[in-house]
């Protein structure tokens, strides 16, 4: 594409100009300059034709089958892999995420993991919970429901992309449409996962708009979308600002939409933990939150400790090693003045800024942040002092013993993960005790002596919690089959004769390996 020339949109199997008259440049977050080519704010027009084009491919896609699904994820998946040079190149340029290992080595491959157990699950058809009760001659399954619009975050490009990433592949491989929404920090890479799966549904003979592409909205049109009758779900990760907005609108409408929003990760640090390793302790906190520069939905900002010398060391260590550690590139110009509105948030509000806190010069960066507050001052001001710093910083709740830090507990909002770390000699015991049901209450994922910086892809995970941290604490964003669950329905066939009924829920196993519950018995036999 030569300079000066606007980037297509994809709708209905097609590469075209889009009717919007707007348009936008990433921009390089280690430079600051801006990226070609230019990318099209799409207007309602785009969006009615991709919903029109979606709604059409919905009703092909019931009659493909969960093979053809299945090797759609695959092909991708092999794709990507053979695309690999070039994605994370152009993943690299626009958000400044290092080549290796995060883009090469960890991203990519984790997400092309993600698209092969989609691919994997679709072909089972156990994730669809297949269920007959012989005796009523009722059976049901969960089944796919219509266009999905998946709206992707800026700090994963691949792993949770709108059209490569978790929502993605669990969206296709129930059986739905996608139609991707890009984030604006890295287009182009969306782009290029965009064409990659066009290709995929050419060689898989699958509807045309199976997946589509646009990559910025007008915000009406955005909440026109997820409320339009013929889109049948949504996912969004990003701001809560912006994901409440969209949740409002698609609720008025009787929409679901499943959010990923803010989470401060609690982490408690128990006395007896850092009186047996403190710099172990110390070490691990560091790393967690300066990793990726602090881009992490679970990077653990907020610590609470017990007043005392142990957790005076600790903070100490910690604050040696913010200082002596260069700060990272952040994703945008837009995630650097976030940060730092919301470090000037929580220092108004009365927290200490040990280090850092300002910005660096030349770059979307600021310094390593690590804040003080005490826990009646934190209780004091719940609110202001859970506002999210997304990035490389975190905050410190100390706490003057165990009974004030369950009330900061009981304080917190609902959060994606919390972390305790306990004395592995017992010591402990009783604290955690009265401190874990509160905690437990407030996150989907209660880790012991382990940051929450990574989220295994694995089908025991909830990548999910309590409001706001997501819209609903039932589901989760990560974890195959859990997650195929959000894009469909349950649909009861009640006295329907044998050869109207999906195959699912027919007398014979139609793999011979379908997990089904017959007559309150989980078998992979025939009825």
């Amino acid at each position: 594409m030569s300079q000066g020339q606007t980037a297509p949109v994809l709708i209905n199997g097609a590469w075209r100009p889009s009717s919007g008259r707007k348009q936008f440049c990433s921009s390089n977050p280690a430079t600051l300059q801006p990226l070609q080519p230019a990318y099209p704010v799409s207007n309602w027009s785009d969006c009615d034709q991709a919903l029109d084009a979606a709604a059409d491919a919905a009703e092909k896609l019931r009659t493909v089958s969960r093979d053809r699904l299945g090797e759609f994820l695959e092909m991708l998946a092999g794709l990507i892999e053979s695309h690999s040079r070039e994605l994370v190149q152009l993943a690299h340029l626009e958000t400044a995420l290092p080549i290796a290992p995060r883009l090469a080595d960890v991203e990519l491959p984790r997400t092309t993991g993600q698209l092969r157990q989609a691919a994997a699950a679709a072909r089972s058809g156990s994730w669809a919970l297949p269920t007959i009760d012989s005796k009523a001659n009722i059976r049901s399954c969960y089944m796919g429901f219509g266009p999905v619009a998946v709206f992707g975050p800026n700090n994963f490009p691949f792993a949770f992309g709108s059209v490569s990433g978790n929502d993605f592949a669990a969206a296709i491989a129930t059986g739905n449409p996608v139609i991707g929404k890009a984030n604006t920090s890295h287009p182009g890479t969306t782009r290029k996962l965009a064409d990659l799966a066009f290709q995929a549904i050419e060689r898989c003979g699958l509807p045309a708009a199976t997946v589509q592409l646009l990559y910025r909205l007008e915000h009406e049109d955005g909440l026109r979308m997820v409320s339009d009758s013929r889109l049948a779900a949504a996912a969004y990760t990003g701001s809560r600002s912006a994901g409440l907005k969209l949740k409002s609108a698609a609720d008025a409408a009787g929409k679901p939409i499943y959010l990923e929003l803010s989470s401060v990760n609690p982490v408690v640090v128990l006395p007896g933990a850092l009186e047996e390793r403190c710099d172990a302790v110390a070490d691990e906190f560091f790393s967690s939150v300066l990793m990726g520069t602090g881009q992490f939905c679970t990077n653990p900002g907020l610590v609470i400790a017990l007043a005392g010398q142990s957790t005076q060391r600790f903070i100490q260590a910690v604050t040696d090693k913010f200082k002596q550690a260069a700060s990272g590139t952040l994703l945008s110009t837009g995630v650097q003045s976030s940060l730092t509105a919301a470090i000037d948030t929580l220092n108004r509000a009365g927290a200490e800024i040990l280090c850092g806190g300002q910005s660096v010069q030349g770059r979307c960066s600021v310094g390593n942040t690590l804040m003080r507050v005490t826990g009646q001052r934190f209780l004091d001001q719940p609110e202001a002092f859970q506002t999210e710093a997304f990035g490389n910083a975190a905050l410190v709740v100390v706490a003057d013993g165990v009974p004030q830090a369950e009330l900061v507990l009981k304080a917190l909002e609902g959060n994606l993960t919390g972390c305790i770390y306990s004395a592995l000699s017992g010591a402990d015991d009783e604290a955690y005790c009265c401190l874990a049901p509160a905690l437990t209450q407030r996150v989907g994922r209660l880790l012991n002596d382990k940051m929450p910086t990574g989220v295994a892809v694995s089908s025991a995970m909830q990548h999910g919690g309590p409001y706001p941290a997501t819209g609903h604490p039932g589901f989760t964003a990560v974890g195959i089959p859990a997650s195929l669950l959000r894009f469909s329905k349950l649909t009861c066939f009640d006295n329907v004769r044998p050869d109207r009924l999906p195959d699912l829920l027919q007398d014979k196993n139609p793999t011979g390996k379908t997990w089904r519950l017959i007559d309150l018995n989980w078998t992979t036999a025939d009825l």
